[in-house]
């Protein structure tokens, strides 16, 4: 039984785009987002592949009294650094899919 034209076409295009999501999934990998807080006094930076890669922290805030205000502004810059991260990841999804959404979200394959 012979498959119909449209049927191949659709299994190009297919093709064409697990292709494209590959070569966006290793741009990503190089790709970062910064992130500050607390007026700049602590900096995170994430990767594409939703990774935390740095985190930077003012010296004036390192204050034994203060603990707990720094640990906050960690989890606050490490949660808007992911935050950056997801975004810049559909964004890029976006520009292969030309703003399709797969149905139940899409994932590039390793992250």
């Amino acid at each position: 039984m012979a498959i119909p034209p449209q049927f191949q076409q659709l299994l190009k295009e297919m093709q064409k785009i697990q292709k494209k999501l590959e070569e966006t999934q290793k741009e990503l990998e190089e790709k970062t987002v910064t992130v500050q807080v607390g007026g700049g006094m602590v900096s995170v930076t994430a990767n594409g592949k939703q990774e935390i890669i740095s985190i930077e922290i003012e010296r004036e805030i390192i204050n034994p009294e203060e603990r707990e205000m720094l640990q906050d502004l960690i989890v606050a810059g490490v949660n808007e650094a992911l935050k950056k991260a997801r975004e810049m990841i559909e964004e890029e999804i976006s520009k292969i899919t030309g703003g399709f959404k797969l149905p139940g979200g899409f994932k590039l394959p390793g992250f």
